[in-house]
């Protein structure tokens, strides 16, 4: 009967033991990474424009590619690395990578893929940046490997070469991390779109990676006669003109081998403009047209739009909101701090990885990191 006994009192022991674990992990909030882009315009950066706090992570915009090398895009890169680094000070756990590339940046990505002397050649010149500038690792921003991007070369070897340049960056970095004062992170800026899936071997790329950026934004663009539309809906709404939105290119990376817990869901923090777009609708699902200043940064949709001849609507299906200018028959399509929250929400939900945003400058007011970082800390 002792031992009976002392067995019955080691479970019921084990049983409050794992229901205390279990209570205990409900309440500590998952970790999520908070991402944002810092993209400058060739402009030198101020300590005080990004928040170090506010984030885990820093993409500095961009590295180019020159005679297969990676090197600075522009004169202030040096000084603005510094800055980023030395904010390091104030959150220690800060990464800090630069990211290469991007849409007018993405013109060599295919000839330094192309064979394994020339990714060699890359991959070592990153290596070198990484340690020049004291970084936390790279960011791959090739847009888009066997499409036409902004006019670069590619080929159709560049979805196999894509996944072999991934993986001797890693390779390399796996063994250069001893050198470094942190491990050394890989990620990219993954399109949005079933021909980047299609063009890309994302289930064997990610493998390499540490996280993947999705941009999921920009669905809807200017052009002549086109109808308005969210440049960035949660959800489709069943009016709209395409069927494109955040959750369907989430779940068409899942399905393309990516795990949920690598993707950072990309929020723009800028809206879309359209002119000439009629009094229908308050301008939603329109034809419009292109108008000089395409984009509109959140500090402008807060300084000069908000308040100046521009009311607010909100699509209830898309989850995410608009504005519209009767005067001048002007419509924006944007984030704010209502539709982020969504956002988060959705990727506590979805168990993704967290948050990346296009970019940290274009919210001076910090307005929209604090949305994020308010969402993701409370319990979903």
């Amino acid at each position: 009967m002792r031992t009976f006994n002392g067995w019955s009192n080691i479970a019921a022991g084990c049983a409050l033991a794992l229901a205390s674990l279990h209570a205990t992990a409900q309440k500590t909030p998952r970790t999520f990474i908070v991402a944002g882009y810092v993209f400058t315009q060739n402009r030198p950066l101020a300590p005080d424009q990004v928040d170090a706090r506010a984030l885990t992570r820093i993409n500095y915009a961009f590295a180019v590619i020159r005679d297969g090398r990676m090197v600075e895009g522009s004169p202030v890169d040096a000084g603005n690395l510094a800055v980023l680094t030395g904010l390091r000070t104030q959150n220690p756990s800060l990464q800090v990578l630069i990211s290469v590339g991007g849409w007018l940046g993405s013109d060599a990505f295919s000839d330094v893929a192309l064979t394994a002397e020339s990714r060699a050649k890359f991959v070592a010149s990153a290596v070198d940046f990484l340690r020049r500038y004291n970084l936390d690792g790279l960011d791959v921003d090739w847009e888009y490997p066997g499409m036409a991007g902004a006019g670069h070369v590619f080929r159709p070897e560049d979805k196999q070469n894509f996944t072999l340049l991934l993986r001797d960056l890693r390779a390399r970095f796996d063994r250069e991390e001893k050198s470094f004062p942190r491990k050394l992170l890989l990620t990219i800026a993954a399109g949005a779109s079933g021909d980047y899936l299609a063009h890309t071997a994302m289930d064997e790329a990610q493998g390499y990676v540490d996280t993947v950026n999705l941009m999921s934004y920009d669905f809807a663009m200017p052009s002549a006669g086109a109808r308005t539309d969210h440049n960035a809906p949660l959800y489709a709404d069943p009016d709209a003109p395409g069927p494109l939105s955040v959750d369907a290119s989430v779940r068409a990376l899942v399905r393309a081998g990516v795990p949920s817990r690598k993707i950072l869901l990309g929020v723009p923090f800028y809206g879309q403009l359209w002119g000439r777009v009629a009094n229908q609708n308050h301008g939603l699902f329109q034809a419009g047209n292109p108008v000089p200043g395409v984009l509109a940064s959140f500090d402008a949709i807060q300084q000069t739009m908000l308040g100046h001849g521009f009311a607010r609507y909100w699509d209830q299906a898309a989850g995410v909101p608009y504005l519209y200018n009767p005067a001048t028959q002007e419509f924006v399509s944007y984030d704010d701090a209502q539709s982020i929250g969504l956002k988060c929400a959705y990727v506590q939900a979805q168990r993704l990885g967290g948050v990346m945003f296009w970019q940290s400058l274009d919210d001076s007011s910090g307005k929209l990191v604090e949305a994020i970082n308010g969402a993701l800390s409370r319990r979903p």
